[in-house]
């Protein structure tokens, strides 16, 4: 009948709730229960994530969100940021705010103030968040019209809210949010209530130039994290000690591997032991790629600009690409490793018979990152890839997909790593190829990943512009996540570069270009390695497997035979000779993480057989030299 108000709702579970008047996400869940609407933190409007006061005025799905769903602890820590912000506009009125978005874990506020904040300004605005908190507000979302929320900040002194409104879309509705006596801009949406937001922690403050431009006035950057209790968070702050000790740069340091300075920023000075780490890693991967059928290449440094040109890389990447001029002409320094690998391929016609091509090369690359952005050998301007470029056909893209999956895990699980987390990213809006091309790349990649068996991700629209790309990401013995392998489609830089093949029918073809890595960058893998051994290293990969420590000087001639055989056999051998006690060259010895330390002394040397005790400073006795090597050698191979 005319004029009845009527809305349907339905619910996750398939059930409906009808309403006969209007309602909101709040009152769907207190029809539901006074337990749900207690949780309710915000909702999902047709997959639209809004706050529990926002109208139902039509038939629609809906998802409560609590704090048990991700949504709902993303939207705590935005909210946690605007508690923030409240609090230091309560204890310092003339600070202005900025930005304040989430981050992993937690998030961050920048801030505009005449003077540092301290530690103990920390303190302090921790415990006015939580004053805050205790008052229970009600946090409510009105639009408002432009002009009007320009002048409001304005009249506050909040000119760079002012600059942020100015530069927002004129369609897009201006929503402020409000608790208390506190108003901040933002799209929402937010916890209906200050009590809410329960467990949190400020965690440091770091500069930040405004709208990251070194021109622009640096801010202060207050970062925290918040979580649903006070377990999480236990746990979370427990995860950052130990990431604290796993500190790559100051185990770098003490392990002697590397170091970087201020004359080579984003570059690596690898340490004698440091280079010894690296170069087993690259021989193995050198070894386990020639196993499967990859060819390894070597491509120039430095390459004409009319090359990057043609590749896309001078207008897509130019800003991170070094540069140089010699006889009037325009070289790059390459940043990545393709268009020299397509460059090989060229040399000569290709028949069909002859693919796949499987071209390897630790390449050497540079790229020039924001100096803000370096850290260690995380994050470096001067890497080596372990990259790979496959030239094949449409018809073998799921096969060496497929290959490469099962190589990939192998390499991981060498290096410890048994947990694999995996996402597949389709086609972009912004895109080339056709849509037969992308249909059947896509189809072939995902066919690939459910015949490895693995559980993946869809990440829609996320893929590169020339094709779909997997991405494998590793989790440490802490649960840090590291993204790593790679596998990108490309059906466009073989083409734009002149690449082409001899089809069966005689015709001439463009190859399908697999871009892959498994390690990614060296720098970095070696840099989540040390990390995530906390630099003790299993014996395949220890710069120095083993020391050998004399107890007396009557034991010099003997301690030197046994080191001279274990380097015989390919161990890894260090001789500390020094006339010190012998509790004390243990003792530092230990520091440096060695995994076998081999103490001689008058017994060992009357008996022809050595004292044995391991990284963890276990005694495992005394035992003839053969019988240690051949441990050794079997812990070798077994890459324990």
């Amino acid at each position: 009948m005319e004029g009845i108000f009527v809305t349907v709702v339905r619910l996750p579970d398939g059930s409906e709730r009808v309403f006969d008047h209007p309602i909101t996400v709040i009152d769907v869940a207190s029809a539901i229960g006074p337990g749900l609407a207690r949780a309710a933190i915000a909702g999902k409007i047709n997959g639209k994530l809004v706050d529990v006061y926002n109208q139902i005025d039509s038939d629609s799905e809906l998802a409560i969100i609590t704090e048990k769903d991700a949504e709902g602890l993303e939207i705590i820590r935005h909210s946690c940021a605007h508690l923030l912000a409240h609090a230091v506009k309560e204890l310092f009125p003339d600070a202005q705010v900025t930005i304040g978005p989430v981050i992993d874990d937690g998030f961050y506020y920048d801030f505009s103030y005449k003077r540092p904040f301290t530690p103990e300004d920390l303190i302090a605005i921790e415990k006015r968040m939580l004053e805050i908190s205790k008052r229970d507000l009600k946090i409510e979302r009105k639009v408002w019209e432009r002009t009007e929320a320009i002048n409001f900040f304005k009249q506050q002194g909040e000119h760079y809210k002012a600059q942020i409104i100015e530069s927002i879309p004129g369609d897009e509705d201006l929503s402020l949010y409000s608790q208390g006596n506190f108003t901040d801009l933002c799209r929402g949406p937010h916890v209906p209530v200050t009590s809410k937001i329960r467990v949190f922690k400020l965690m440091k403050v770091a500069g930040a130039y405004w709208r990251g431009d070194s021109n622009n006035e640096m801010l202060q950057r207050i970062y925290g994290t918040a979580w649903t209790n006070k377990d999480d968070q236990k746990d979370y702050l427990h995860r950052l000690e130990e990431a604290e000790k796993r500190d790559h740069r100051k185990l770098g340091k003490q392990l002697d591997l590397f170091h970087t300075q201020d004359e080579a920023p984003g570059m690596v000075f690898w340490h004698p032991k440091g280079w010894i780490l690296w170069q087993q890693i690259e021989q193995y991967m050198r070894n386990i790629l020639s196993q499967n059928g990859y060819q390894e290449i070597r491509t120039p440094q430095i390459l004409d600009k009319d090359l990057w040109v043609r590749s896309g890389h001078w207008e897509n990447f130019r800003e991170n690409m070094f540069t140089t001029n010699s006889d009037e002409r325009d070289f790059a320094i390459k940043p990545m490793n393709c268009p020299g690998h397509v460059q090989i391929f060229n040399q000569g016609l290709r028949s069909y018979r002859e693919l796949p091509i499987r071209l390897a090369e630790f390449g050497s690359c540079h790229r020039n990152e924001a100096s803000g952005a370096l850290h260690g050998i995380m994050r470096v301007r001067a890497f080596t890839q372990d990259d790979a470029h496959i030239f094949c056909t449409e018809d073998q893209i799921q096969d060496e997909v497929v290959r490469f999956i099962d190589l990939l895990k192998v390499v991981y699980a060498d290096f410890s790593f048994k947990e694999l987390l995996v996402k597949l990213s389709t086609r972009p809006q912004k895109r080339v190829g056709s849509e037969v091309q992308w249909d059947k790349s896509e189809a072939a990649l995902e066919a690939a990943l459910n015949e490895a068996k693995l559980e993946w991700e869809l990440q829609p629209g996320e893929g590169a512009f020339y094709g779909p790309k997997i991405e494998f990401s590793l989790k440490d013995c802490i649960g840090r996540v590291w993204q790593c392998g790679t596998l990108q489609l490309d059906f466009s830089m073989p083409d734009r570069l002149g690449a082409e093949y001899v089809a069966e029918d005689n015709s001439r073809q463009v190859p399908v270009m697999l871009h892959r890595a498994i390690l990614g960058s060296l720098e970095r893998f070696i840099g989540i390695l040390i990390e995530n051994y906390a630099g003790a290293f299993p014996l395949w990969l220890s710069p120095e497997q083993v020391v050998v420590l004399n107890i007396s000087r009557g034991q010099v001639d003997y301690a030197q035979e046994v080191a001279a055989q274990l380097k015989h056999h390919g161990i890894r051998t260090s001789l500390d000779l020094r006339n010190e006690k012998i509790t004390y060259k243990i003792r530092e010895h230990s520091l440096q993480k060695l995994p076998y330390q081999i103490i001689v002394g008058d017994e060992e040397v009357r008996t022809n057989r050595v004292a044995v005790r391991n990284r963890a400073g276990e005694d495992l006795g005394q035992m003839t030299l053969q019988a240690l090597i051949e441990r050794l050698k079997k812990e070798l191979s077994s890459k324990v």
